[in-house]
């Protein structure tokens, strides 16, 4: 089929791919990145510190949060109005990432838009808002994300992906276990600690603190980790967070909230990690219990995950992430939808054309 030319929107706040944090901007720049291997032509509507071979539109100079600001509606505004407006017809998709911003954009636009929920939707009134425009095209990253709002149109469940080569199997890790991600209440990493304290295993913690949660860290967090078996390193870079998770026994992902997909889920089990998780998200339909990790709902299932882990193939955890949750599988599945709403929009303008005839 011939090559199509896709906008892809991303956020604002990180760069694309993002230097440190950011799971939305990673997934952005492997899927843009595939899509120009696969001979697409690419705009990606993007802060001006992003790497892409496609064809960079900055919007911002640079990401957002390198200047403290988090404010991103201007922003998305000049980006949408980029998109819909000013190029209007340059493009067969627009792909867009940043969620409840595009609807009335999407809305009105003759080009077909691709709308990726990242996040969380059983906040405020999100599931108003969704099913106010509930005819766009939308994709969920897991089937659990769709719950509370099942009644709008989701054209998919397209899991996330990375590149293979960029997680080397590890068959013998260290000893430690590894919590990532972000000191935040809903990802309960002083639930970690106490596991750790309590099964005398040490814990090195990789997070970053948001503004937001500064003071959740200083009162629940920060008095936890004096201890010779707890490791705080903050948030760290992308190499440093691969060789973590390669050497880690196990990740401890001791989230307490529906988590939408969880990418580090995924990046550990690339390197060969088990992944020991509350039963809650997108959780049971990343780890196969007893195979790739251990679903947990009490403490006491996280103390045996803990006691048991050793006994999980390292080979089978890896081999499970090169079946379901390679970038080139997540693309396959986002060109399947681009092509089939393609074609739909073709058939729509025929009809339109011999409507008027």
């Amino acid at each position: 089929m011939k090559p199509l030319r896709i906008a892809q929107m991303a956020p604002l706040i990180e760069s694309v791919p993002p230097s440190k944090y950011g799971g939305t901007e990673r997934v952005v720049h492997h899927l843009t990145e595939e899509l120009v291997g696969r001979g697409h032509e690419v705009t990606l509507f993007a802060s001006g510190d992003s790497h892409t071979s496609a064809k960079l539109f900055p919007v911002v100079q640079r990401g957002l949060r390198l200047d403290g600001k988090s404010d991103c509606v201007f922003p998305s505004l000049l980006e949408l109005a980029k998109v819909y407006l000013e190029m209007e017809g340059a493009f067969d998709i627009v792909h867009s990432h940043i969620d409840c911003f595009t609807f009335p954009f999407a809305a009105a636009s003759s080009t077909p838009t691709v709308l990726t929920m990242h996040g969380r939707l059983d906040i405020a009134d999100f599931p108003t808002m969704l099913r106010g425009y509930g005819n766009l095209n939308y994709v969920s990253i897991s089937d659990a994300q769709r719950k509370p709002v099942p009644d709008i149109n989701w054209s998919a469940t397209i899991y996330h992906g990375y590149p293979p080569e960029r997680f080397p199997f590890n068959p013998e890790p260290s000893d430690y276990f590894l919590y990532l991600g972000r000191l935040s209440p809903e990802k309960a990493p002083d639930q970690a600690i106490r596991l750790a304290r309590q099964c005398g295993i040490p814990l090195k913690i990789a997070a970053k603190i948001d503004p937001s949660d500064r003071t959740y860290f200083e009162r629940e967090i920060r008095p936890l980790l004096d201890h010779p078996l707890v490791e705080f390193l903050g948030e760290v870079g992308e190499a440093e967070k691969i060789v973590l998770l390669k050497n880690a026994r196990a990740l401890l992902n001791t989230i307490d909230w529906p988590e939408p997909f969880g990418l580090v889920m995924i990046e550990s089990l690339a390197c060969g990690t088990p992944v020991i998780v509350r039963s809650c998200g997108s959780a049971p339909e990343i780890i196969r219990q007893g195979v790739t990790g251990f679903l947990c709902s009490s403490t006491n299932d996280f103390v045996e995950a803990i006691g048991a882990v050793g006994a999980l193939s390292r080979k089978e955890c890896r081999r499970d992430f090169e079946n379901r949750f390679t970038a080139s599988h997540m693309v396959d599945h986002y060109e399947q939808l681009y092509y089939r709403l393609s074609l739909d929009r073709s058939v729509k303008d025929l009809s339109g054309m011999f409507a008027e005839a």
